[in-house]
């Protein structure tokens, strides 16, 4: 096939069946849409072009000269589509993300030419009250310099969803035959492709069921929000789904160790994420169904490919890369354990504090802890942390700690590594530095 442009060629990616022995659905086919087979390599191709495009004829002028500079908050696969086009069209790219936590994508974008603006520290979960939020920031930049900057807004911007109800929808249909699946399964980001796609399907029929999945609580899955961070984002209806169900980091990556190994399929874990929800959720209904019943149909996507998260795989499964398991770490933490440890909230802590005088080390990164913090705490990032961890005790085993990050998930695994390790007496700020704020605590800035 030939083509005038790169950006031509996104859409219409292929719908592949995967062979029931993988998956043992007995009465339902399940598909894989392969978005990753887009020209720069994810889902979000089609948002960022469907975006940007409306911007191209009025911010630049063919002979490359420089207007105003798109920006937007991400970190990965959307900073990666606009930095592309951005780049075809002689405009500049600029990321404000709130952590880089994938580096082959940092990386990438730096080979892009895209400029990076990391606020480290912030919470994953968007705090509108904070005025360093990352989506804070952009609006701050936007309202400080109109002529300077343009913003794509993909947490926000409607063309993201229709990106998918015209293009990603209808396709599945097309090549469904005309019909819609029985069940599409998504996971959730910014949610303009769930929702997108949803929208497309249900207007084919009524009846698709749409089932949500979401990164487990505390959890971190690229390109997935966990439930909590879902309902920050302004896309998401949760009247879009039938059901929103959480994947565990581990989860998903057993599931892209399926795709992977067993269907060819190159899946980054976002997609694994989807293969096992899919699974996982199909396979009581596979059981209510008998052989005399038509067969019914489910689609889910595979959002991007692996190759851009080996240090994440590595991190988490370095057995899967032939490699020890690394001594201490969160990843090897049970639910179990993680609920037996101690978390106090912010009015037992302040007496505790006064009682006992523990260690407070705040696991926000500096930006964050040099804006306001506990007074007397110390600042050790949460990387930092872990990484003292790996080597052992990095307090005498009886001194009192408390530990605190933005809203206290990170900060509670830390507190149960440690009482594993034979920590006698630390305890995790429930609810984080946010609980300790709005229950009118002090705070101090340096």
């Amino acid at each position: 096939m030939k083509y005038d442009s790169i950006t031509d060629v996104i859409g219409d990616t292929p719908l592949v069946r995967i062979a029931p022995e993988i998956h043992g659905l007995r009465h339902i086919d399940l598909y894989a849409k392969l978005e990753m087979l887009n020209p720069f390599g994810s889902v979000k191709d089609r948002a960022a072009w469907n975006m940007v495009q409306p911007l191209i004829a009025t911010e630049g002028d063919g002979d490359g000269k420089v207007t105003r500079t798109v920006v937007e908050l991400s970190s990965g696969n959307t900073a990666k589509a606009l930095a592309v086009i951005a780049g075809m069209h002689g405009l500049p790219f600029k990321s404000v993300t709130n952590r880089m936590k994938v580096p082959e994508i940092k990386d990438l974008l730096l080979l892009l030419g895209a400029e990076i603006e990391e606020l480290p520290g912030q919470a994953e979960c968007l705090d509108p009250t904070n005025t360093e939020d990352p989506l804070t920031k952009i609006h701050q930049m936007l309202s400080a310099d109109t002529g300077a900057y343009v913003h794509t807004d993909q947490y926000y911007n409607p063309l993201n969803i229709e990106a998918h109800r015209t293009g990603t929808g209808p396709e599945i249909v097309k090549d469904l035959g005309g019909r819609a699946p029985d069940w599409f399964v998504a996971a959730v980001g910014t949610a303009g492709s769930s929702t997108g796609t949803a929208r497309a399907l249900r207007g084919h029929d009524p009846n698709v069921g749409v089932i949500g999945l979401v990164a487990h609580k505390s959890d971190f899955i690229p390109g997935i929000r966990n439930i909590d961070e879902v309902h920050e984002v302004g896309l998401f209806d949760p009247a879009t789904y039938d059901t929103i169900e959480s994947v565990t980091a581990d989860e998903a990556i057993d599931g892209m160790i399926t795709l992977v190994r067993r269907c060819g399929m190159l899946a980054g874990p976002t997609g694994g994420a989807a293969y096992f929800g899919a699974v996982r959720h199909l396979r009581a209904i596979d059981e209510t169904l008998t052989d005399e019943e038509e067969r019914r149909t489910a689609v889910f996507i595979v959002c991007d490919r692996v190759e851009s998260y080996m240090s994440y795989v590595r991190q988490r499964r370095p057995e899967l890369l032939r490699q020890p398991a690394r001594r201490n770490s969160v990843a090897t933490l049970t639910d179990a354990e993680i609920a037996a440890a101690t978390a106090i909230d912010a009015g037992e802590a302040r007496r505790w504090i006064a009682d006992a005088r523990p260690l407070v080390v705040d696991l926000r990164g500096s930006f964050a802890f040099d804006a306001l913090h506990i007074p007397g705490s110390v600042n050790i990032v949460d990387e930092i942390f872990a990484e003292l961890l790996h080597g052992g005790l990095p307090f005498g085993r009886n001194q009192p700690v408390l530990l605190a990050c933005p809203v206290g998930e990170q900060s509670v695994r830390y507190a149960a590594l440690l009482h594993r390790m034979g920590h006698t007496d630390v305890r995790s700020l429930a609810g984080g530095i946010i609980a300790w704020r709005d229950a009118g605590a002090p705070l101090v800035r340096d």
